[in-house]
């Protein structure tokens, strides 16, 4: 059975910084992609980050470029989300996805296994 665990969320103030994580068991997703999404109250679940490939290929939404950063120890069968200079409107519940295919995937049909999620709360 896989699961995927997030780590990392809390309350941090607003410029500061985070690192969520996310340990993968079950199966070993090494070049397939495995990407970041959130969802704020009443919003729906949006698209933050994924990495894909034996390269670590990474893509990024517009409203995070330059502040997050994903990455991931094979070895460790673990992704990260480094997030610097947070702002109130990235408040959400943070979610790690893992996929069967080793490409770019920006949708949530795209990737079949989802984690519990992660609290993070931005306050300003």
């Amino acid at each position: 059975q896989v699961q995927l665990a997030e780590s990392g969320g809390g309350l941090v103030q607003a410029g500061g910084s985070l690192r969520l994580s996310c340990a993968a068991s079950g199966r070993t997703f090494s070049s397939y992609a495995m990407g970041w999404f959130r969802q704020a109250p009443g919003k729906e679940r949006e698209f933050v980050a994924t990495i894909w490939g034996s390269d670590g290929n990474t893509y990024y939404a517009d409203s995070v470029k330059g502040r997050f950063t994903i990455s991931r120890d094979n070895a460790k069968n673990t992704v990260y989300l480094q997030m610097n200079s947070l702002k109130p409107e990235d408040t959400a519940v943070y979610y790690c996805a893992g996929s069967g295919i080793a490409r770019l995937s920006v949708v949530r049909d795209g990737y079949a296994y989802w984690g519990q999620g992660t609290q993070v709360t931005v306050s300003s």
